[in-house]
């Protein structure tokens, strides 16, 4: 089974979650030590979908988060460029869409709300895919990003970071259906910008209000903006 490279081709990209996808979500849960389930928790309070509202689920994989925002009763669209992740997510009970980020199949302010986690970070164009969300999102609507970040206290990123690139590879291969797939997560997080820039890129695609909320210790932060009217 392939990686894909921070070059982030798309297709190399769409290969790899592939690779993983059987397994996917028991790795991550294991790799995060279950808080992933948190992180989850939080992004839909974060995002705060409302009944009846429509929310686009952005590289959602294999649905695990759409059915979390989908608990308030918004109608919920799961979309993923992965088939072998959207296979696996079949039976979840909310809509499936094989979805390129940076040519979503909707229509021009077709939802109230768009959140994406930790699929960002995968996009081989940061901005063009945040400006694709907001096309997609009616004015006055919002954004919800929850994405690897960097500690905030210096000496736990140090060893954040040493855990990334020696005890995360061996832990995934003793979980995951491709383990080589979480050395290019490894090295995607190191290379990911900090809370601030990418609310500055959040910004640079036309969204405002922008602001963050950093989770165990800032190893993920969620950040919430808006479509300016």
């Amino acid at each position: 089974m392939s990686r894909a490279g921070l070059d982030k081709n798309p297709r190399e990209v769409a290969a790899m979650f592939d690779g993983v996808a059987r397994r996917y979500d028991l790795t991550n849960t294991v790799l995060s030590f279950g808080q992933d389930r948190r992180w989850r928790k939080v992004t839909r309070q974060l995002l705060a979908p409302q009944q009846d509202e429509k929310v686009l689920d952005l590289a959602a994989g294999s649905g695990v988060s759409t059915v979390e925002f989908a608990r308030s009763g918004a109608y919920c669209v799961a979309a993923d460029f992965s088939l072998g992740m959207l296979s696996v997510g079949k039976g979840r009970g909310v809509p499936l869409v094989a979805a390129d980020a940076l040519h979503l199949p909707f229509a021009d302010d077709a939802f109230d709300a768009a959140t994406i986690s930790f699929g960002l970070r995968n996009l081989a164009d940061t901005v063009a895919g945040l400006r694709e969300m907001r096309r997609v999102v009616r004015p006055g609507g919002r954004l919800v990003v929850c994405e690897f970040s960097t500690p905030t206290w210096q000496p736990f990123r140090g060893v954040y970071m040493n855990y990334l690139m020696r005890a995360l590879p061996p832990i995934a291969r003793a979980v995951s259906s491709n383990p080589d797939a979480y050395v290019y997560l490894a090295e995607s997080i190191r290379s990911w910008p900090d809370q601030r820039a990418l609310a500055e890129l959040i910004g640079e695609a036309g969204w405002t209000d922008t602001t963050w909320k950093n989770l165990t210790s800032g190893v993920v932060t969620v950040h919430h903006a808006k479509n300016p009217s």
